[in-house]
Order: structure tokens, then sequence, then C-alpha cells
């Protein structure tokens, strides 16, 4: 990669030392031109006309967001952010007393939230999976809690608050084994590794533009298996996803669009594209090794001033947690935003069952 010349089209570069791309990366300048110019036509001439002629670029999103999965454009759905999509698929299934839905320690918060919810309202059970000596999901046993009243497999592939990256395709191999859907969280993963859904065997993927695909903030997008539409019905709808038969009928539409809404941020959707088309051109491959030679090194680095590193994982991503021994994890980011560093702080509510277990204290996150 021309590493020069990446920052050089990213304005951020020049102002800051970017440590937090986890929360929202900094957009080349390919994307922020691609919203920009589109804004300024909605000024010109107006929303509804601008929408027209820009109809090929948004398409376009869909075409690379498929090509960047593997998949076809009719199976991706864009919406407005990774919990929108990651909702739309899950609340499209139907529970009953007694399914069981199957995840693991890492699951983030908006998405244990959600299985708790639906728990609670249909009688459905939650079985996590235990990790395995790496702190990652057990792939075998994760399958020895499944049961004939699975009814889904939802695992987060790269926790919000450490590096580990959970084996997917191992437990896409697991579902496909016993014909269970499988609901991959990839908003952390996705723009920092290469992603295929056959290879990884899910069903369906939820991802944000605005983390390390270096997209617009409030963009995301669904992949949903084009045989698993037809069983999926969100339970919002309006005229973009459902077509009104009668005065007392209506259909989902069969691909992409049952999962979106009619309404949206136009400049963010073409800006989403671009952000995937730059990624595609620098190649998956070439980010993943350099953001895993960064981590690597920082982990290294954190660890000979005296840092705990609270990473787990056979295999880790970009994310980099620590602690301080004399330094609070709020007080330490603020310090470092203030000489140019930034980062974040993870807190244990966003993915409490890890960090119950381990009894992690709010830790700096650096990405």
């Amino acid at each position: 990669m021309d590493i020069g010349k990446l920052r050089s089209e990213t304005p951020g570069c020049d102002h800051v030392v970017h440590f937090n791309n986890a929360g929202a990366a900094l957009m080349p300048q390919p994307v922020l031109d691609a919203q920009i110019d589109h804004l300024r036509l909605e000024a010109r001439i107006g929303g509804y006309e601008s929408a027209h002629d820009a109809a090929d670029a948004t398409r376009d999103t869909h075409r690379a967001i498929a090509e960047m999965l593997g998949a076809n454009p009719g199976e991706i759905a864009v919406v407005e952010n990774a919990t929108r999509a990651w909702g739309a698929a899950f609340y499209g299934m139907r529970f009953s007393p007694g399914d069981r839905i199957l995840t693991a320690n890492a699951s983030y918060a908006s998405n244990y939230i959600a299985m708790l919810q639906v728990a609670r309202e249909t009688g459905a059970l939650i079985d996590v999976a235990p990790d395995d000596e790496f702190g990652q999901a057990d792939p075998s046993g994760l399958e020895a809690l499944i049961t004939p009243r699975t009814r889904l497999i939802a695992v987060t592939h790269v926790p919000t608050n450490g590096g580990l990256v959970n084996p997917a395709s191992e437990i896409g191999a697991i579902a496909q084994r016993h014909g269970i859907p499988f609901l991959l969280d990839a908003c952390q993963s996705a723009g920092q590794m290469p992603l295929n859904v056959d290879e990884i065997g899910c069903d369906m993927l939820s991802a944000t533009g605005r983390k390390f695909l270096r997209g617009p903030r409030g963009t995301g997008f669904l992949y949903v298996r084009e045989s698993l539409i037809p069983h999926l019905e969100p339970p919002f709808l309006d005229l973009h996803a459902a077509e009104w038969i009668d005065a007392s009928r209506y259909e989902p539409h069969p691909d992409h669009r049952r999962f979106e809404t009619w309404e949206g941020n136009v400049a963010g959707k073409i800006g989403l594209g671009v952000a995937v088309r730059y990624a595609l051109d620098v190649g998956l491959g070439g980010i993943q090794d350099r953001v895993e030679a960064l981590a690597t090194r920082l982990r290294d680095e954190l660890g000979e001033v005296g840092c705990t590193v609270r990473d787990l994982g056979r295999r880790k991503s970009g994310i980099v947690t620590f602690t301080h021994p004399g330094i609070e994890a709020p007080p330490l980011q603020s310090a470092l935003r203030t000489r140019g560093f930034n980062t974040s702080v993870a807190v244990p509510s966003s993915s409490r069952l890890d960090a119950s277990r381990r009894a992690l204290p709010p830790m700096v996150r650096a990405s």
C-alpha cells in the first residue's frame, strides 16, 4: 500500500493521530467529496430530483457491498446503521416459547438487549456458548448446546471491547451442518479484513459504514441470503419494503427492499458506496495485514511502558484495549485527546457478559 498517498487523501491526518476507527474512522477525501457534491446538488435542484439523478450511484452502493461480501446486490439492504441492520434480521424472525437463541460471551450490548427483549416477550431462551482457552467462542462447546429447538445462532465477529476475532467460519460450518440460520455481527470487522459470506457460512450479516470502512456516519448495511429472505418479515414495513395490494392485503418485496425504508440519507448512501470501493481498491487483504501489524506493535509497546493489554483471542484484530496501573481510563483518554491522540473508553456495559466474567474495569480502546 502507498501509505503516503492514503494519508494525503485523508484530511484528518493533518490534525490528529486517530486510534478510534472502532468508533468512527477518518473519511478519505473521495468519500467526503461524494457526499458534499450530492448535498450541493440537492440544494441546487431539489431532493427528489437529485436522488433520481443519483440513482445509479446509490445502486452501485449495493453492488459494491455485494462485491465485498461475495453476495448478490439483491441480498444487500442499505440502512441507517448496524443496529438497524441487525434488528431488521433478528426481529424479522419468529420465536415461540421454548425456542432457543445461541450466542457467545462477546455479544454486543444492543444485540443482547434485543435477545433479552424477545426472550421476555416470547418465552424463548438464550444459550451462551463457552469460551476456549484463547477467550474466543469455542465452536465445539457451541455445537454441544444446539438442541432441536435452536432457532438462531447470533455471534459478534469482533467485539467492541477487545481485539479477539471469533472463529466465524467454524461457527458457520456448524450452523450449516445443523440447518440453523446464522446471524453475524460484522460491525467491527467489515473494512479491516476480507469477508466472504459463503466462506463464513453466515445467512445474515450486519455492519456499519462509519468504522473501519471509513464511510459516513448514519449508514449501515445488511446481507440476507436470498433463500432466507422470504422467511423474514421485519416488524417495520413501509411502501418501499412492501406493496399495498388492496384494502386488506400487502406483500413484502422478495429482495433487499423489505429490510429498507423509502426515506434515507442519499448523500450518505453514495458516500458509503465510495468508501467500499475505496477499500476494495486498496485491497482488504493488505488492509488486514497492516492493521494487524500495527495493533501487534501497539500491544508490545504498551506492555513495555507498564500498561496491561486486555485483549483475548488466538487471532487478534485492530482493536487494542488496555489499562494503566495509575490512571483510570476516562482521564487517560482525555489526556491523550489533549495531546492529539484520539482513543475511546470501552465500558463494561457495552459487552456485559465478557466484562462481568473477567471483572473488567473501563479500558482505553485504541483502534
